[in-house]
């Protein structure tokens, strides 16, 4: 996520610093203050961004750091007509009053000529211990400390604002806010840019994109889900009520201005025109687990059966394999997107099996990000994130990477469709084992 967003509002991590996973800090160059405070307008994975003073290995390196530290670039924040307070925050490790007040007395070398404010401060100032991320085996020193002028905060209070339980219209499988808002930033959805969903359910993944500005689109095969009919998925409600829609999740929010509309529509089937249409795809398509894979039968298929059914509105006949799901996915993102937009999807994998070369790939799409979220001890879905960097061509249109080789699409004998296939069994018969 942060990755994505420093390449829309500018920075990049710092070279000297290994980005290490099990470290809650990290270290950015970032050019003004001013992207700064835009990155943290957007983020829901950090909680914070600091102007960095000084860094060390332990307390003796961090005051050096700090010294050498430009007089010139403190003094601003340590005015005499100014206020401030000093904060300390440690991972993996609680410290009591005494001993944060004695870290805190330790930086009289720095020249702070404002007066102390505990409430209302003009500057906050912080210092952030990381004590690893064992909680059996925590060192007795920290591994690194640092010290840093707070600029602002992250937008964590969005999980909260936007949860799926304070929803107006949910389904089954309605994605949780959190993610929902990462999804958005891998996509770098910006102001003004058009989103889709080509399997847009109740609409969770709109409303992220619309927070940030964006018009959003959709369209789902399911038309009780579109038009809000059927069954509820809210505990203790049978039926959905007469406003409960993808539009009034949007009003919901205040994002109605944003809505252009949600369709019916078999996604094996596109129904645009020719042409670039989209600045993001962000979707979750469906597994076959908990939200079946459909799409409508042939002619032939149709005219057999005279039964229409309530339910679905269209009869179904055809059950849509995984693999074309994500086959069709990205053709289409290929053919659609405006020049490096992104394509942002949910993939299932079965965690013993999976290997990279699993993941579909084409000629006019590159690979940005796969960031694993572990489902159980066997299973897992992958958040993969795909820029297009290639214009599309008729030869594209068939196209579909093996081994990294492209080649034409031959359909349910490929070893994905085995492979999805295998995934969608494993992960129901988990579910079903979960249940017992």
């Amino acid at each position: 996520e942060i990755t994505s967003l420093l390449s829309l509002y500018g920075g990049q991590f710092n070279n000297q610093q290994e980005i290490r996973v099990n470290s809650p800090f990290w270290i950015l160059n970032i050019p003004s203050e001013e992207m700064a405070r835009g990155l943290m307008k957007r983020t829901v994975c950090a909680k914070s961004i600091f102007e960095l003073w000084g860094h060390g290995r332990s307390a003796g390196e961090l005051y050096t750091s700090l010294k050498s530290y430009p007089v010139e670039k403190m003094l601003p924040y340590l005015q005499s007509d100014s206020t401030y307070k000093i904060r300390i925050h440690t991972f993996n490790k609680t410290l009591t009053q005494a001993e944060k007040i004695k870290k805190i007395d330790a930086l009289e070398f720095l020249p702070f000529n404002g007066r102390v404010n505990l409430k209302s401060p003009d500057h906050v100032f912080w210092i952030l211990e990381d004590y690893g991320m064992d909680p059996n085996s925590v060192p007795e020193e920290p591994l690194d400390v640092y010290f840093g002028r707070w600029i602002a905060d992250g937008q964590r209070e969005l999980i909260e604002s936007y949860s799926v339980k304070k929803r107006h219209f949910i389904g089954n499988t309605s994605m949780d806010a959190c993610l929902s808002f990462i999804m958005a930033n891998h996509g770098r959805v910006k102001p003004n840019d058009v989103v889709f969903d080509p399997f847009v359910g109740t609409g969770g993944l709109l409303i992220s994109s619309a927070h940030f500005g964006a018009y959003v689109y959709g369209t789902d095969i399911d038309y009780n889900t579109i038009h809000g009919l059927g069954k509820a998925s809210r505990k203790n409600q049978k039926w959905r009520g007469p406003d409960e829609n993808i539009r009034a999740n949007l009003r919901q929010y205040g994002l109605e201005k944003y809505y252009l509309d949600a369709l019916v529509s078999d996604f094996s089937k596109p129904i645009w025109r020719k042409g670039m249409l989209f600045d993001a795809i962000i979707t979750d398509p469906p597994y076959g687990i908990r939200e079946a894979t459909r799409r409508t039968g042939s002619q032939k298929e149709t005219v057999k059966s005279s039964e229409r059914s309530t339910e679905n509105h269209i009869f179904i006949s055809s059950s849509y394999h995984l693999s074309d799901i994500f086959f069709d996915l990205l053709k289409f993102a290929a053919e659609y997107l405006v020049m490096g937009g992104r394509l942002v999807y949910w993939l299932p994998v079965y965690r013993p099996e999976y290997t990279e070369e699993i993941i579909p790939r084409h000629p006019c799409l590159k690979l940005i990000s796969n960031c694993e979220q572990m489902l159980s001890s066997h299973t897992s879905r992958r958040l993969i994130t795909m820029e297009k960097v290639k214009e599309f061509k008729d030869q594209d249109h068939n196209s579909y990477a093996l081994d990294g080789q492209y080649m034409p699409y031959k359909g349910h004998n490929s070893f994905r469709e085995k492979y999805f296939s295998g995934v969608t069994k494993r992960i129901a018969k988990e579910e079903k084992d979960n249940q017992k």
